[in-house]
């Protein structure tokens, strides 16, 4: 009887941790689904002011690339947005409105921090995916294994940072005060 109760205590908490680390997996793919659809929404937010760039600056190649971006099958994706990274990277922005040149930067910073976002949740489901509990059990079922989405950065000295004289708007806090 005791040998009975070790084995059936032994099998439920195997049971129990499969089933929570099957939740954490799903609950991991959600999260890099949507960090990804967070990233897409950056890079074509980034296509649209370098369009519009483009247009102001009358740069047939910048307009041609940042509209490339948008229209690549996925796989050509990454090669297209460094395209489109190395040429914003090389633009004089000095001559550029003020305001097209920060929201520039703006959409740039967003698609660094989206993109980084997006390569945080995937080494996270990577991790889990990889353990043998999860591998031997195939928790992971038939969801694809999610990529990593590498693009060049501009450096932080770069003509990409914000204009002179601006900086990027300080948190404001909407709630209660933290207790001390």
């Amino acid at each position: 009887m005791d040998s009975f109760a070790l084995l059936l205590s032994c099998l439920l908490v195997v049971v129990t941790s499969c089933l929570l680390r099957a939740n954490r997996l799903d609950r991991l793919h959600v999260r890099t689904d949507a960090a990804r659809a967070a990233l897409l929404a950056a890079l074509e937010r980034r296509a649209v002011v370098a369009r519009a760039v483009a247009l102001h600056r009358r740069d047939e190649q910048l307009r041609a690339t940042a509209t490339r971006t948008e229209r690549v099958p996925p796989s050509e994706r990454e090669a297209a947005e460094n395209d489109l990274s190395q040429l914003l990277g090389g633009l004089d922005r000095a001559g550029l409105p003020e305001q097209l040149r920060a929201e520039l930067a703006e959409a740039e910073q967003r698609v660094m921090l989206a993109r980084r976002v997006h390569n945080d949740a995937v080494r996270d489901t990577l991790a889990l995916r990889s353990r043998r509990l999860v591998r031997w059990l195939r928790l992971a079922g038939k969801a694809p294994a999610p990529n990593y989405f590498e693009i060049v950065d501009p450096e932080p000295d770069a003509p990409s940072a914000l204009p002179p004289g601006s900086s990027w708007p300080s948190p404001t806090w909407t709630g209660s005060p933290p207790e001390a």
